[in-house]
């Protein structure tokens, strides 16, 4: 019989932190039930009340700060002060939810030649989310808030490298008021996901993870006609414009690089630089590169720490392996280094073409790709040759100029102009292409997982 336990692994000492047991398929359809059951409360609590509790997990957030900080970086290696940037980003979303959710999901009233006309947002019933690790509080709290405010159940299927984060969560949001059940964890593995899809009760269903594993559970999603929202991996071009503040672009791109180990689906991963900085670029780029500190994630003076595991980081250096094969040139790092911890150095890579990884795919780690244009147009064909769309970047003294190449051409879900970001919760997140579609965060956001139920009085 089929082992049916698994561990989580601490990145740094490579030592076991908690062991697991998946549940079986009568622990999970309970969980779903469950959820389901308290749900039909919750759908008919008003706005204001549900708004009230999401404000709640904010405090409550906020008091369990740096154990749940503690717990992250044990887990999967973020920095420390990583772990408590993400959970104060996760108490802002539910401020911004709690604030602005009644006024977003309120009834509106429409003119018709019909009568008077209403939309309603209802909400839609339990809404399953498959999250990735590299985030163990934000990538669940980010759907799972806004669900909850709309009136539905949600379940989590969270990575198993931050199984005990998964829990953890729901156990804080049951201490904020959170009704017992309504938020749901799934320890199941991939065969019991997909009997969670298909199941009657859940209706809908988001993924956070690679384009691969996007074109998997959208398919069986589809193939029980279950909505989804999908947001997956990219390889985010950031542009250095001629008309560039060198030293911002050099700084932002080495942060944008390495913050969160490199672990980040809108990291800025591709840097594409005109010929008339591209030598000063690559020179200053090298250097700042060069100087990162490797070392323990809870050590201040560290400025990168492991990756989440030894697959991670071996993976990782196979795609460096086979840039350099086809032609890529490594100007620093490059090797696994011999030492306790999957660390991976930061790492500088030229002469980036198409057919190599470090151009076509998303490289999961500090691994830097620098390519040449000849000028902005140039840049922009460049960053818009890729098969994923999520995020980007621009380096432009002209504003109003960087603003239109977004606007206008920039080929993506979000653009940052002279500066690298993560996700804003009033703003829209999401992708195109092989980088998905639907967008969490914002207006936007929270009438994903709702019914815009039209009512006409006649």
């Amino acid at each position: 019989m089929t082992n049916r336990n698994f561990q989580t692994i601490n990145p740094l000492t490579e030592q076991p932190i908690e062991t697991y047991h998946y549940m079986n398929d009568d622990e999970a359809m309970g969980v779903v039930e469950a959820s389901h059951k308290a749900f039909l409360d919750w759908r008919l609590q008003s706005l204001e009340e549900r708004a009230k509790v999401i404000a709640q997990i904010a405090d409550e957030l906020r008091s369990s700060k740096e154990e749940f900080a503690q717990l992250m970086t044990r887990e999967v290696g973020k920095l420390m002060r990583d772990s408590l940037q993400e959970v104060d980003l996760c108490a802002a979303i539910c401020d911004y939810t709690a604030k602005q959710g009644p006024k977003v999901l309120a009834d509106q009233k429409r003119e018709t030649d019909n009568g008077d006309g209403f939309v309603s947002h209802a909400p839609l019933g339990v809404i399953y989310g498959i999250q990735p690790w590299n985030f163990p509080a934000y990538q669940a709290i980010r759907y799972s808030v806004a669900s909850l405010m709309g009136g539905n159940g949600v379940l989590l299927k969270h990575a198993e490298n931050c199984t005990g984060s998964g829990q953890y969560l729901r156990d804080l949001y049951e201490r904020a008021g959170l009704p017992k059940g309504l938020f749901g964890v799934l320890v199941i593995d991939h065969d019991q996901s997909d009997k969670v899809i298909e199941h009657k009760l859940v209706r809908g269903v988001t993924l956070t993870g690679s384009d691969k594993a996007g074109r998997t559970v959208g398919a069986k999603a589809a193939s029980v006609a279950k909505k989804t929202v999908l947001e997956l991996g990219s390889n985010d071009a950031y542009l250095v414009l001629g008309d560039a503040d060198l030293d911002l672009a050099i700084k932002t791109c080495v942060q944008g690089r390495i913050y969160n180990n490199g672990q980040t689906c809108v990291n800025a991963k591709r840097f594409i630089v005109t010929e008339a900085n591209y030598d000063a670029f690559v020179k200053g780029y090298v250097e700042q590169f060069e100087g990162l500190q490797m070392g323990d994630p809870s050590d201040d003076a560290s400025q990168l720490g492991p990756l989440v595991s030894k697959r991670q980081r071996d993976s990782l250096h196979d795609q460096v392996e086979k840039s350099v094969a086809k032609g890529a040139r490594v100007l620093t790092g490059g090797e696994i280094p011999d030492r306790t911890g999957w660390f991976y150095p930061p790492t500088v890579l030229v002469d980036v073409a198409p057919g190599q990884p470090a151009y076509d795919d998303e490289l999961f780690g500090p691994a830097a790709s620098i390519i040449r244009a000849k000028d902005d147009e140039d840049a922009m064909r460049i960053a818009n040759d890729s098969r994923y769309g999520l995020g980007g970047g621009i380096f432009s003294r002209d504003t109003e100029r960087a603003k239109e190449l977004a606007a206008k051409y920039f080929d993506t879900g979000m653009v940052f102009i002279n500066n690298f970001n993560v996700a804003s919760p009033d703003m829209p997140f999401g992708g195109v292409k092989n980088s998905g579609y639907g967008r969490e965060h914002g207006p936007e956001g929270l009438k994903e997982f709702v019914n815009a139920k039209a009512i006409l009085v006649g």
